[in-house]
């Protein structure tokens, strides 16, 4: 490639909205205005020796796209920046960024502290899988900085926290968790998806390492699969590296062509996004037929200040019991006629689901109260329709309850 379209000492004094367009793409010789999508599993070389070389070299020169591939590195690259971090390695989906980012790190016999209000298939990573490999595993109220300091004091090799947490939306003091951590001798992980890149930035509160699943707000448009994990170039080097050279849980080309046109207009969805889930949240606090919302952008959250110190808004989501119970709320999902059921987030389109019976079923009823999921809670994943038309749309689908 003849190199970046945007010269690297540029990227520093630029705005989001111009990075997330410009941020990474290189150009071939054919002077391409979109990036090039490289779809070859391999590449050649001009002797033997050459071949040789490539694979002693530092990795820099693309030797088979389950390393590298120039379309994934321009995706990896552009979220860098975005982030603010010193590397990035892209990840076939969400989950592999989550599995990926612990299991390099770890080894039998350490200790992993978690936030127990996690996402069901990272709830299953911590709670079923690690002890498989002789981890220690402990879980906390990830509100609870005691509990965090008590769990931590032994020592650990890693903290893992999602903040705004799925589905109930509670926050993790960041910086105050990072501290615990580092003194005693883990790294602290946080699962940034509700937030995105955009309103929150882990990295500059003290975390060690952010994942996405970029299939949520990053695509945000339902067609594809992907994740991140973001460090430093010590970790993504020298933990990372080797792991997922040779695990393999790397992304698609095509998938990565797909997500750098997600990102942009990843400021102008979410912006747009935040704003509707806000006026709906507001709605829905002074509905009869509804008896809780969670929304960290409203007053009424009990951690909102915590919010607003560590996100620029009240993210896209919106969490809230509807009266009735699981029928209740199963008679409300029915009623919708702009919403759709499904278990996704961070779509254009608007998307809703029971976290009791879908993404948080595996857990036990007792589990699921101590993190807030009642029978009646839905999780609501505002799009781009227009306000006015969700909020008739849910208010008919209440009233029909």
């Amino acid at each position: 490639m003849p190199g970046p379209i945007l010269p690297p000492e540029l990227a520093g004094e630029l705005a989001p909205a111009t990075l997330l367009v410009r941020g990474g793409s290189e150009r071939t010789a054919y002077e391409e205005t979109s990036e090039a999508l490289f779809m070859t599993s391999g590449f050649v070389y001009g002797s033997a020796a050459e071949a040789e070389e490539a694979f002693k070299a530092d990795g820099s020169r693309y030797v088979y796209s389950r390393y590298r591939n120039p379309t994934v590195t321009m995706f990896e690259e552009r979220l860098r920046l975005i982030e603010g971090a010193e590397a990035c390695r892209a990840t076939a989906s969400g989950m592999a960024a989550v599995f990926a980012a612990l299991l390099c790190r770890l080894r039998a016999g350490q200790r992993v502290v978690a936030s127990r209000a996690l996402f069901g298939s990272c709830h299953y990573i911590i709670a079923d899988l690690l002890p498989r490999y002789g981890i220690e595993t402990v879980q906390v109220d990830g509100r609870d900085l005691a509990a965090w300091e008590e769990a931590l004091a032994p020592g650990a090799a890693v903290a893992f926290c999602e903040s705004p947490s799925n589905p109930a939306m509670e926050i993790v003091d960041l910086p105050a968790v990072a501290r615990l951590a580092h003194r005693a001798g883990a790294i602290l992980v946080v699962d940034n998806v509700f937030a995105t890149p955009l309103l929150q930035k882990p990295l500059a509160l003290g975390a060690d390492v952010v994942v996405y699943s970029a299939t949520k707000h990053i695509d945000g448009q339902g067609r594809t699969l992907g994740g991140a994990i973001l460090g430093s170039e010590k970790f993504i080097k020298d933990d990372l590296g080797l792991f997922y050279r040779h695990t393999g849980p790397s992304l698609s080309p095509f998938n990565a062509w797909l997500l750098l046109k997600g990102l942009e207009t990843l400021e102008l969805r979410v912006e747009r996004q935040c704003r509707t889930a806000a006026a709906i949240a507001q709605f829905l606090e002074t509905h009869p037929k509804v008896s809780r919302v969670i929304y960290p952008g409203l007053p009424s959250h009990p951690q909102h200040e915590l919010a607003q110190r560590q996100m620029t808004a009240g993210g896209t989501l919106v969490a809230f019991d509807v009266a009735g119970g699981k029928e209740g709320a199963f008679r409300f999902l029915d009623a919708l006629r702009l919403v759709d059921i499904s278990n996704n987030l961070g779509d254009s389109k608007s998307l809703i689901t029971h976290p009791a019976t879908t993404t948080h079923s595996r857990l036990k009823p007792e589990e699921r109260d101590a993190l807030g999921i009642s029978d009646g809670l839905v999780r609501l994943s505002a799009g781009l329709e227009a306000e006015p038309d969700l909020v008739a749309d849910i208010e008919r689908a209440l009233m029909a309850n």
